[in-house]
C-alpha cells in the first residue's frame, strides 16, 4: 500500500498520518514513513526520541554531492539526474517500533520551481520509495504534491486529503485534486477531520458532491492536549484510533 497525505496546513494532517502509521505499525505492517511537508514534524507525532535533531536529507550537503554530483543550493550546470537512492531508505531512516521514518526537509527556490541537486535526489528518493519499495509507505505531503512526478503518481494507491469545516480547507482540496489530476492521480479520498457535530459532516459532504470520504474524524480536545505536552497522539485515550482502524480497512478493501 502506498498512500500519500496531503492537505490545508493546520486541519490535522501530521496528527491523522501519524495516528494512520502507528497503527499500520501495531497491525504488524512494517511502514516507511516518509516526512514530505518541511513545516511539519512527523517524527514528534509518531514519538520518536529526539526528533528535533533528525536531519532532513535536503539539508545532507555531502550526500547531496556524493550521489548527485553537484552542490546543494545550485541551481543548473551538470549533474546526476538518476542518483543511486536504493540504500538510502534503510541507512538513513530512524526506526521506531515497525517504522521507518525518512525526513526529507524543504528546497529552497525561486520562481516557478528548482532545477537542482537537492530536489533531483528528493525526487528520486520518492519515485524509488513508491515503485520498488515491497512495503507500506505513508508519505505526510505539504499542501500539494510536489514531490511527485507523473510516473510516481500513478502508482500511488491513494491520496488522502484531509479537511476540517472550513472553506479555505474546502478549497485547497479542490486545488490539490486538479495538480493531482494534472498528473494522472485520480485516486483522490477526503478524510474530514475536527467534526464537531453531524452538522459538520453534512457541510463538508454538501460543498464537496464531487469527492469520495473515507472517513470522518470528531474534533477531541486530547489530541490538543497531546500536542501541548510533546506526546504522540497515539499515547492518548482517543476513540479516533477506533475510526482509523476502520479507514485502513476500508483501504485494504479498496
Amino acid at each position: 500500500m502506498k498512500i500519500a497525505v496531503s492537505g490545508k496546513g493546520g486541519v490535522g494532517k501530521t496528527t491523522f498520518s501519524s495516528l494512520f502509521i502507528r497503527t499500520m505499525s501495531d497491525m504488524g505492517k512494517h511502514v516507511l514513513a516518509i516526512d514530505a511537508d518541511p513545516d511539519a514534524n512527523l517524527a514528534a507525532g509518531l514519538g520518536i526520541p529526539d526528533a528535533d535533531k533528525i536531519v532532513p536529507i535536503s539539508e545532507m550537503k555531502d550526500l547531496i554531492f556524493e550521489r548527485t554530483g553537484a552542490k546543494a543550493g545550485t541551481i543548473g550546470g551538470f549533474f546526476t539526474l538518476n542518483p543511486k537512492v536504493d540504500d538510502l531508505p534503510d541507512s538513513l531512516s530512524k526506526k521506531f517500533e515497525n517504522i521507518k521514518l525518512m525526513r526529507l526537509g524543504g528546497v529552497k527556490k525561486g520562481g516557478a520551481g528548482c532545477i537542482c541537486p537537492e530536489s533531483t535526489l528528493l525526487k528520486a528518493l520518492i519515485t524509488h520509495v513508491v515503485l520498488a519499495r515491497n512495503e507500506v509507505v505513508v508519505m505526510d505531503m505539504e499542501a500539494g504534491i510536489e514531490h511527485l512526478g507523473r510516473g510516481t503518481a500513478q502508482s500511488v494507491d491513494k491520496l488522502l486529503v484531509v479537511v476540517e469545516p472550513g472553506r479555505r480547507s474546502i478549497d485547497t482540496a479542490m486545488n490539490i485534486k486538479k495538480l493531482a489530476s494534472e498528473i494522472r492521480l485520480d485516486k483522490v479520498s477526503i478524510i474530514g477531520n475536527k467534526i464537531r457535530t453531524s452538522r459538520d459532516e453534512k457541510f463538508l459532504k454538501s460543498n464537496m458532491p464531487d469527492f469520495e470520504f473515507l472517513g470522518f474524524l470528531r474534533y477531541d480536545d486530547a489530541l490538543i492536549e497531546a500536542d501541548l505536552m510533546g506526546i504522540s497522539p497515539y499515547d492518548t485515550e482517543t476513540d479516533i484510533k477506533t475510526e482509523i482502524k476502520e479507514i485502513i480497512k476500508r483501504l485494504w478493501a479498496e
